[in-house]
């Protein structure tokens, strides 16, 4: 299958990297990265991002907070709170190599010791989008940090389209009201993340 859209009618590009979780603490590079919270048997919370590494006493810390008040304090250049989670319980989200195929549908079961990895879907495929990440390719570049804005849609061309806005954007439209500066894309170009 090639890799980029348009050399013959039916083909799409390649499915993005699946996004797997590593655990935070074997990490240095923290800052601005997505992270997952949550105690394994438990259960898990994303949508989150993290600063660097604090250490007190003999614990190490990882502050995180929500992706909004990160854009937020990001783009304004504020102070924010950020809650000082055990590292331990804090896994980064970082892309599979290439080479990791996805799991197919008969070991879709997940242990309950870590997030589970998540698996690109086609937009096509889904059922609702809105507000939900995305990622773009073309020309078998992966453009992230998206969320769809609408769910599909015809277009004027007879095309069936998603409109998405880059993250910062979306956020920008919670804490400001002003509306986000949106793409129309074919969904035949995106997946959900």
């Amino acid at each position: 299958m090639p890799e980029a859209f348009g050399k013959q009618p039916g083909w799409v590009p390649r499915a993005p990297r699946s996004i797997v979780a590593m655990p935070a603490a074997a990490r240095e590079d923290l800052r601005g990265r997505r992270v997952i919270v949550g105690l394994p048997g438990y259960g898990w919370r994303g949508d989150l991002r993290a600063d660097e590494k604090v250490v007190q006493g003999s614990r190490t810390f990882v502050p995180v907070i929500p992706e909004q008040e990160w854009y937020k304090a990001e783009a304004e250049q504020i102070e924010v709170f950020a809650p000082l989670v055990p590292a331990d319980r804090v896994w980064v989200e970082v892309l599979a190599s290439p080479e990791q195929p996805p799991p197919d549908t008969a070991s879709r079961l997940v242990s309950l010791d870590a997030p589970p990895r998540h698996d690109p879907v086609p937009i096509a495929d889904a059922i609702r989008v809105t507000g939900r990440r995305v990622v773009q390719v073309v020309d078998g570049v992966e453009r992230r940090d998206l969320r769809a804005v609408t769910e599909m849609f015809t277009s004027a061309d007879g095309d069936v389209c998603l409109r998405i806005a880059t993250e910062l954007e979306w956020y920008r439209w919670a804490w400001s009201g002003q509306s986000p500066r949106t793409l129309e894309i074919s969904t035949r170009l995106l997946w959900l993340e």
